[in-house]
């Protein structure tokens, strides 16, 4: 793939920044669906995440207001602690803000029951996570086949599907490989098909080549945007890295909690 132009810098964000995402897909996939082209799928109002209680409590969001479309791809860029991994738990229901308002399709995730998280967590997220966080004793299918479980698939049915995926990942041949067995890249490989097999609507990475090599970072980006044409996905995508932003649709600064739009360019 050729190389994207660099962009500027953007300016310092100011209190209060609205980022609106327009990209309008086809219909997404997952328990939430949106029944029409360019419909939102979060809307965040005036976000505050902290931690602890009085003068010494940290503010991670301060007053985040965000809206992303279906089939969007964006990344979050920003430096170690400002806040980027805090907002992309907040999106997928793994945490919940101090104040303010998250709604995912409409619902409003900070009003859901924790087992009603659960719920959407298996059914219309995926996560991806720097560290790959596969489990050493499984093999890479029986990996791919625990993101099957909460949604009750059969064990004849978890077991195709993780084959599928693996397949259409190149790892075919790796199947019944343990993780200790496979480079970074096919470590990651895994993981993207664990969080895809259940077909969720939205994709949300964290830092999904930050363990990697510059080659093998490449690679995986790659992946990734193809998965997310080929699957009309929505993805999200925390990252320090400006080469691994620029691929994306529109990048989004986080610094000191706060979000500002950044630069965009054509999908």
């Amino acid at each position: 793939m050729s190389s994207e132009p660099s962009h500027s810098r953007p300016p310092s964000p100011p209190q209060d920044t609205t980022l609106s995402l327009a990209l309008g897909t086809d219909a997404i996939n997952g328990s939430t669906s949106l029944a029409s082209s360019g419909q939102s799928v979060y809307e965040l109002r005036d976000v505050v995440k902290r931690f602890g209680r009085g003068p010494s409590a940290v503010v991670a969001l301060d007053r985040v207001t965000l809206t992303v479309k279906q089939g969007e791809f964006l990344a979050i860029q920003g430096p170690t602690g400002e806040g980027k991994t805090t907002l992309l738990l907040l999106l997928g229901g793994l945490d919940r803000p101090t104040s303010g308002t998250i709604l995912y399709g409409g619902r409003d995730l900070s009003s859901l029951s924790e087992q009603e998280l659960a719920q959407l967590r298996a059914s219309a997220f995926g996560f991806v996570f720097q560290t790959f966080n596969l489990i050493p004793t499984l093999t890479a299918q029986e990996n791919v086949e625990t993101a099957l479980v909460p949604v009750h698939a059969s064990p004849a049915d978890r077991r195709r599907r993780a084959v599928e995926m693996l397949a259409e990942l190149g790892l075919a041949d790796r199947a019944k490989h343990l993780p200790g067995e496979l480079s970074g890249g096919q470590q990651q490989r895994v993981a993207i098909a664990r969080a895809l097999v259940k077909e969720p609507a939205v994709l949300l990475a964290d830092e999904p080549t930050g363990n990697l090599d510059e080659e093998t970072r490449d690679e995986i980006v790659t992946l990734l945007e193809r998965l997310w044409r080929a699957r009309s996905l929505t993805l999200l995508m925390v990252t320090h890295d400006s080469t691994v932003a620029q691929r994306a649709q529109r990048i989004a600064v986080m610094r000191a909690g706060r979000l500002t739009a950044g630069v965009s360019r054509s999908a």
